[in-house]
């Protein structure tokens, strides 16, 4: 439930700490605005506050041209407390209701229709049908508005299955074509590199996150150097800056293959750099359960480009060190001529001249033959549970793919010697202890300690 009076009070500030975590709908404009709009703030009987986007677009309030909506960081990664409305989310980031329909989602989730229905109305104000298509319209208006891309590939980039209901879609809710909504001065083009802006709650400590990439950094694949990270993702190769004063990065994408696969990259790369995290959110939550802690708000979780790669990196890295993982990661990406296998490749593969153990082997092989079958959506206990049921793997390992490939908020390898270390050389059992305050943000607390070494 939103506290009307405190989102009034964060509209006036103009708090970017509170971007996308509500939205106000102005009755007397019919529009809908970010906490930052530049725009002057409407008296507080003219406004209604909605949780969500598609809540207020629904309600019947357009989307503000000069705050963009669709720039906002968007929804936390974890709302309210239902793991099933999170785990749809990922899935309708996804694509999951592009050609699926809902019944076929709740299916998946293990829930039924009207009972997944009744969740999103309750956390977000809005149905699934309506979050997946204005999630698409909001999509479709950063691509129209910071790329030259055509309008029909916008369409299909952003998931209408047709360029008349994309037409329809953007004239209804903005009440003009998406060429009117198009900056006069874009020349349309389906070449060249493509360049977006995604924002983040701050604060934000980009260094931090750039850091924990770069030592984990595999030659050929990633590189940090200057402040800017580059990842190649085969065929296409994606940039990243921090833009500190607009509290976004700026993604350069280059090389891509078909425009079906952007808004796939542009979701890679929210969960790599954890922009939807409510970084106020968690600091104050961990302030409050241990001040000893001396959390640093601008932590983040590093996510992965790949599920599969990270568990690869995972395995790898066990009872060694960093370095040493990423010289075996190193290896196997030279072998795949620049990138990792895939399940069906590593299942088969002997990994000959990488360095690796026998029992080593035999875990990636079983890793492989049952990732497919593996459902990383699942709520912590589900994934720990699946993942050590292969043998080889364990609960450090478990809980460091679920952290990272999972954006699993309280995943947390309480084994791990670096953490016992920095949380003042505890032993695991009086480690996990501790981080039960710490609960539902372990993931955050095992980053800023991990940090602080």
């Amino acid at each position: 439930m939103l506290d009307a009076e405190s989102c009034y009070r964060a509209l006036e500030t103009k708090d970017a700490r509170f971007d996308g975590q509500f939205f106000t709908g102005v009755r007397t404009t019919g529009i809908y605005c970010r906490p930052i709009c530049p725009a002057r703030p409407p008296k507080r009987e003219n406004c209604n506050f909605y949780p969500s986007s598609a809540a207020a677009q629904e309600a019947g309030f357009r989307p503000c041209l000069r705050c963009r909506p669709e720039v906002s960081p968007g929804l936390p990664a974890w709302i309210g407390t239902s793991a099933t409305v999170t785990r749809a989310l990922r899935l309708i980031d996804s694509g999951a209701l592009d050609d699926n329909s809902v019944e076929q989602l709740a299916e998946k989730l293990g829930v039924g229709d009207r009972h997944l229905r009744r969740l999103f109305l309750d956390h977000l104000g809005a149905t699934p049908i309506a979050v997946a298509l204005n999630r698409r319209i909001l999509f479709a208006k950063k691509l129209l508005t910071e790329t030259t891309l055509p309008v029909s590939d916008i369409a299909f980039a952003a998931g209408f299955g047709s360029i008349r209901r994309f037409n329809d879609a953007m004239q209804q809710v903005y009440a003009r074509s998406p060429r009117d909504l198009r900056k006069r001065t874009l020349v349309e083009s389906a070449t060249g590199p493509i360049t977006l802006r995604l924002g983040y709650r701050p604060p934000y400590r980009w260094d931090k996150i750039l850091a924990f990439l770069e030592h984990r950094a595999i030659p050929g694949l990633e590189d940090v150097a200057d402040g800017v990270y580059t990842r190649h993702l085969a065929p296409a190769k994606v940039t990243i800056r921090n833009l500190e004063d607009a509290n976004a990065i700026e993604a350069r994408i280059e090389g891509l293959d078909t425009v079906a696969n952007l808004r796939v990259i542009v979701e890679q790369i929210r969960r790599v750099f954890d922009l939807r995290a409510n970084a106020f959110e968690i600091a104050r939550h961990l302030d409050a359960a241990d001040p000893r802690l001396h959390f640093d708000p601008g932590t983040r979780v590093p996510g992965c480009w790949d599920a599969f790669e990270l568990a690869i990196r995972a395995v790898l890295g066990q009872q060694i060190t960093v370095a040493g993982a990423r010289t075996l990661a190193h290896r196997i990406v030279q072998k795949y001529g620049g990138r990792f296998p895939i399940p069906k490749q590593a299942a088969r593969e002997n990994f000959d001249g990488i360095g690796l153990t026998t029992k080593r082997i035999d875990t990636l092989q079983a890793l492989a033959r049952a990732f497919e079958t593996i459902d990383l959506t699942q709520n912590l206990d589900h994934i720990e549970a699946t993942l050590t049921a292969i043998p080889g793997i364990g609960p450090w390992t478990a809980h460091y793919i679920a952290m990272r490939a999972a954006n699993e908020p309280d995943a947390f390898p309480s084994s791990d010697l670096a953490l016992r270390k920095a949380a003042g050389n505890l032993t695991q059992k009086e480690l996990e202890a501790q981080a039960e305050k710490w609960r539902p943000w372990r993931a955050y607390a095992a980053l800023h300690l991990w940090s602080t070494l």
